[in-house]
């Protein structure tokens, strides 16, 4: 859609259309009371200053709108609606060996019983072993730093979805 058309939506869709690019209600809500936007420029700086005043609490929703890395089955079933975008970024695990996609599996795992949170990262032309060294690493991190670092992936995906949302 061109950003016009973003726009001229009432703010129900509006609304939709901004959660598929980040999960989080505040967010999505703040940015829809910005319209109208002058240019996808004005979108995305829109959205990340208000990202920037998002609580932990806004990205923890965010992030339960994300499959795990490496979880394509339940890109099919949960995330129906953002399934094309999720694939699409995460890609690089297409061509992943078994032992890698174990290790993503382990890792994952292991994040998600330290942090209480998926790993996030902005897998956007990364390959899985890319990823996977990049959990390894952020494995060592303290929850204060980490959760710093998963809210900038996060505002690195949205900005990527919203410039596949608006031509």
């Amino acid at each position: 859609m061109t950003i016009q058309e973003l726009n001229n939506l009432p703010p129900d869709k509006t609304f939709e259309e901004l959660f598929k690019c980040c999960g989080s209600t505040t967010w999505a809500k703040q940015l829809a009371t910005k319209k109208p936007f002058e240019s996808k420029i004005s979108l995305l700086h829109n959205s990340n200053w208000i990202w920037q005043n998002c609580t932990v609490r806004d990205g923890l929703e965010a992030f339960t709108h994300h499959p795990k890395i490496g979880d394509l089955k339940s890109l099919e079933k949960k995330f129906a609606s953002t399934k094309d975008w999720a694939g699409g970024e995460q890609a690089g695990v297409n061509t992943a060996t078994q032992n890698t996609l174990v290790a993503l599996a382990n890792g994952n795992e292991a994040y998600l019983k330290k942090f209480g949170y998926i790993f996030i990262v902005c897998a956007t032309g990364k390959t899985a072993e890319e990823m996977l060294a990049l959990l390894n690493t952020r494995l060592g991190n303290t929850p204060d730093i980490e959760i710093k670092i998963a809210m900038d992936e996060q505002n690195k995906i949205t900005h990527i979805r919203l410039e596949k949302l608006i031509e």
